[in-house]
């Protein structure tokens, strides 16, 4: 018996200790598994639209142009995977220092997959696939079932509410209409239907679709609610309101010039009826949808505020005196946000689309915002505000999430 009991102690230890020996099974990346990413989802206000230019100017758009030719190319560097869905290279969603990142946004998306009258796919928040096309829910889904998915940051619902179709009203009757008896935008029943009670909750319900489809996604991917966190941002002022314009609206060149054309009276009504309403739906739409408590809210409504299209505290490239976007005080001087441009004004490197969309100097302050709401892994949300002037070791402008 001693003999059998001395057999198996060997036997057991030549099982054991060649075990301990060997190099462990390496588990794929996946939920809660491997290298930590951050992925973004939604449409042109994360996307990167507008992310070559770092500035303004009519004179030269090479002292504004800080992504290059390639700015909008996230297939490699050499194309664009969606045509026209401009993930640039300055988008808010590549923070580093060690996270991963990954754009799935598209310019022009809304909440549901659709594609544009002129030929273009613009994937919404959905599970929508047709051939290699596919909806950024289902995209995220994939992604996420071989990828440490950590954070997901979203901006859905502007387009929602006809965000290009508003702006292209309210510009044409600034150019169409005589300062002795200006034609306002907020009055046309194209565009104040949309800020109805009827319209506006039933954008909010639709925005709530669109986060319950990421947690749709995540939980098809394998993830509890607690191995990731929806980052939900609101909208940003674009222009400033009527007393803080640094172009009179009596004349074009508040249009000509500043591409910023807006009747002081419909400035007024964009930031005080028109945001309030639109980010009220986001706002609405994410406490609706955190039923885990795993969806929080980044609100930007004012992160640009000093900065923003024609306001009288910063100006044109060519009349700060700075000469390029080098410059180290041109995050200072000039403004955030990009012109807004017209079929027929439209020239040379420019598109109609980046019209009234963060630029370079937008997206980076922006990031800077969503590396404090990634918060080392455990994401939070806040109010984003610009902090003092100049820019951190990233080359961001100073910002605070609070």
């Amino acid at each position: 018996m001693r003999k059998l009991g001395a057999l198996v102690a060997l036997m057991a230890g030549t099982v054991v200790v060649p075990a301990a020996g060997r190099s462990p099974v390496v588990q794929a990346d996946g939920p809660g598994v491997g290298a930590p990413w951050v992925v973004s989802l939604g449409d042109s206000y994360i996307s990167g639209e507008g992310g070559r230019w770092a500035g303004n100017s009519n004179n030269s758009s090479s002292s504004v142009d800080a992504g290059g030719a390639a700015a909008y190319f996230d297939n490699g560097g050499t194309s664009e995977t969606i045509n026209r869905c401009h993930r640039s290279t300055a988008a808010e969603i590549h923070i580093g220092g060690g996270v991963n990142s990954l754009n799935l946004a598209c310019s022009g998306a809304k909440v549901a997959t659709h594609t544009t009258s002129d030929g273009y796919f613009k994937p919404g928040i959905d599970f929508y696939q047709s051939g290699s096309n596919k909806g950024q829910a289902r995209m995220l889904q994939e992604f996420a079932t071989t990828h440490n998915v950590k954070m997901i940051q979203l901006s859905i619902g502007g387009n929602d509410f006809n965000f290009a179709d508003i702006v292209q009203r309210c510009v044409t009757n600034f150019l169409t209409s005589p300062s002795w008896w200006p034609n306002y935008c907020n009055d046309d029943s194209s565009v104040a239907s949309n800020f109805t009670t009827t319209n506006v909750n039933a954008k909010t319900t639709l925005i709530t679709t669109a986060i319950n489809n990421i947690k749709t996604a995540m939980a098809n991917a394998g993830y509890t609610t607690s191995q990731y966190t929806i980052v939900v941002q609101t909208y940003p002022s674009p222009i400033p309101n009527s007393s803080g314009f640094r172009y009179s609206q009596s004349g074009f060149t508040r249009q000509s010039t500043g591409g910023c054309g807006f009747w002081n009276n419909d400035a007024n009504w964009a930031n005080g009826t028109a945001l309030v309403k639109i980010n009220g739906a986001v706002v609405n739409a994410a406490n609706a949808a955190n039923t885990a408590g795993n969806v929080k809210i980044m609100r930007l409504d004012g992160a640009f505020n000093g900065r923003r299209l024609c306001e009288n505290t910063v100006n044109l490239m060519e009349n700060t005196g700075l000469g390029n976007w080098t410059h180290p005080n041109a995050a200072n001087s000039t403004e955030w946000i990009a012109q807004i441009r017209t079929l027929s004004t439209v020239f040379g490197p420019y598109y109609v689309q980046e019209s009234l969309h963060p630029n370079w100097w937008g997206e980076k302050a922006i990031r800077n915002c969503v590396r404090q709401a990634y918060n080392n892994g455990a994401p939070k949300g806040g109010t984003c505000s610009r902090g003092a002037n100049g820019l951190n070791a990233n080359g961001e402008p100073n910002m605070t999430l609070t």
